[in-house]
């Protein structure tokens, strides 16, 4: 199937959610939505099952394994095990073959690792990543089916590509080290390496104080060519590379376990909204390109696509909407913000957890965005009342309490349970044509606004020759709402639109935050959440 991986993911990552379980549909729904039909497996129906979702479809998976675990479990173990067995030596034999050469297949393979940087698989149970959108949107440009290679390391993927098992890396730091086996396209992407460290303890100034203490980088990176170019400096700097990935090693860090890490600037921004205890103390060297790797043999006629695609996608805007899809919202959130989530989660958030579960029932809305607009408005406090008389953990207005039919505002059912049908209608009345996850950004901004300021915001994006159906542009005019230049044309005036985009971008960084550290609601149904890799 297009957009599925050689290998499942396995859901045993630091990041939380980045790789849940493949055992999942989340589909039902939409782009937040979840699905109840979800149960347990065994360790034996997990090797059988995983492998026929890949070649059957999901439907044959939960049929077979109701009909062989529960029915004829004896057969199960002395027939579908060694049938497993072989499927999974196909597996690999198939693995090992090269792809067709671009000009002679109609199917894209592309190799990259399983991170929160490139491909994994969200909440809903589909794929995403910044490198997945980008080669899915490069396969229906070309009219191409598309299969992911994921491999463990970069340094494996290379060795994927001088073996021809796929026919480009997504995703690769470009280096002198990796530019003597691959060639590079165009750079969409700059990322400054930076040296992280635990702010429990004093932040180091310079490279000289890195001297003598543990300092680790994730095997596979181009980190150790920053480090080798300063070692000039402070000829004393040691470091470890290990195989593990730099979210893990961020994790690693912020529990106190080794004193500094050299990682991304991307990669930081997203840990500091999981751990506040980590901060860059300084960058280390220039800004690296991030870029799509070729083999040096690569066909011309791949390489003046993939360079007529990146043309294309920068003039007219799809690569900052993608962008800004995966790292606008990331660097919202002072430290203290992520400290108080973080706190109250343990705090507030178990008495709260039922009646969020119970607003994902009733709209379909994702339970987590539900309580991330909750604390962004009150931080979880139910008796929330403000200067404007907007009451409740979800901060109502007495209009929209009267729509939804609430009795009493500071009634925490009540309210959390208005505020998230409210939501839901703020969807419902978007155009069909704004799609996901915009349509949920913009509903977010409409909680805050209204629709009507919203609709405003897209008739001046229009204006000004902008997409009124991306989130990324709408963050442009909204602010624009405030200026008597711009409000006294449009049809509801003046409004606060700065404070709708800071809403939404909140927002969006505490559902991250949530996605990661809290489970999806099972709607009853056990939930099964490690399911690793077949190798």
């Amino acid at each position: 199937m297009p957009g599925y991986p050689d290998h499942l993911i396995s859901s045993q990552r630091r990041y939380g959610h980045f790789g849940t379980s493949p055992a999942r549909s989340q589909r039902r729904y939409g782009h937040f939505g979840t699905s109840p039909a979800r149960t347990h497996f065994t360790s034996f129906s997990r090797v059988y099952l995983a492998l026929v979702h890949d070649k059957r479809g999901r439907m044959f998976t939960y049929s077979a394994r109701l009909f062989f675990m529960c029915t004829y479990p004896r057969i199960f173990s002395r027939l579908i095990i060694p049938i497993a067995c072989c499927f999974m030596l196909a597996a690999c034999d198939s693995d090992e073959k090269p792809v067709p050469p671009f000009d002679k297949t109609d199917e894209l393979v592309v190799i990259t690792v399983n991170s929160p940087d490139t491909y994994y698989e969200n909440a809903e149970g589909g794929y995403a990543g910044l490198e997945f959108d980008l080669a899915s949107e490069f396969a229906r440009d070309l009219g191409m089916k598309i299969r992911f290679r994921i491999v463990p390391r970069m340094d494996d993927a290379i060795l994927s590509l001088e073996k021809h098992q796929g026919h480009f890396v997504a995703g690769l730091s470009i280096s002198d080290k990796h530019a003597l086996r691959t060639r590079f396209g165009p750079v969409y992407q700059l990322v400054q390496p930076q040296v992280v460290y635990n702010t429990d303890y004093p932040k180091p100034k310079n490279i000289h104080q890195l001297v003598g203490r543990t300092i680790e980088i994730a095997n596979g990176t181009t980190y150790a060519e920053q480090l080798n170019q300063v070692k000039q400096q402070a000829p004393g700097l040691k470091w470890t590379e290990v195989n593990i990935t730099s979210e893990d090693l961020l994790a690693k860090l912020a529990e106190g376990k080794i004193d500094y890490v050299i990682a991304g600037s991307t990669q930081i921004n997203l840990a500091k909204n999981f751990y506040p205890n980590l901060d860059s103390a300084f960058d280390l060297g220039e800004q690296t390109g991030m870029a799509w790797a070729f083999s040096r043999y690569a066909e011309r006629g791949l390489l003046e696509k993939t360079q007529k695609f990146f043309n294309r996608i920068e003039q007219d805007g799809t690569l900052t909407r993608l962008l800004d899809r995966y790292y606008g919202h990331i660097e919202r959130l002072e430290q203290t913000d992520v400290s108080g989530i973080l706190d109250k989660r343990r705090t507030l958030l178990p008495e709260l957890r039922d009646h969020f579960h119970s607003a994902e029932e009733l709209t379909g809305i994702d339970w987590r965005l539900i309580a991330a607009l909750a604390y962004q408005e009150s931080h979880w406090n139910h008796m929330a009342v403000s200067p404007a008389n907007v009451r409740g953990i979800m901060m109502l207005t007495e209009t929209t309490a009267d729509r939804m039919k609430v009795t009493d505002r500071l009634d925490v059912r009540q309210n959390i349970l208005a505020g998230a049908r409210y939501l839901a209608t703020l969807k419902d009345r978007l155009p069909l044509r704004i799609r996901e996850p915009d349509r949920t950004w913009v509903a977010l901004a409409a909680y805050n606004q209204g629709s009507g300021h919203i609709e405003d915001a897209r008739i001046l994006a229009q204006r000004l020759k902008l997409n009124p159906d991306s989130w990324v542009d709408l963050k442009t005019t909204l602010p624009l709402l405030s200026l008597s230049k711009y409000y006294g044309s449009l049809k509801h005036g003046y409004a606060r639109g700065g404070e709708a985009v800071i809403l939404t971008e909140s927002v969006r960084t505490y559902y991250k935050i949530l996605l990661k550290y809290e489970p999806a609601y099972s709607w009853g149904f056990p939930v099964r959440d490690e399911v690793g890799p077949i190798s």
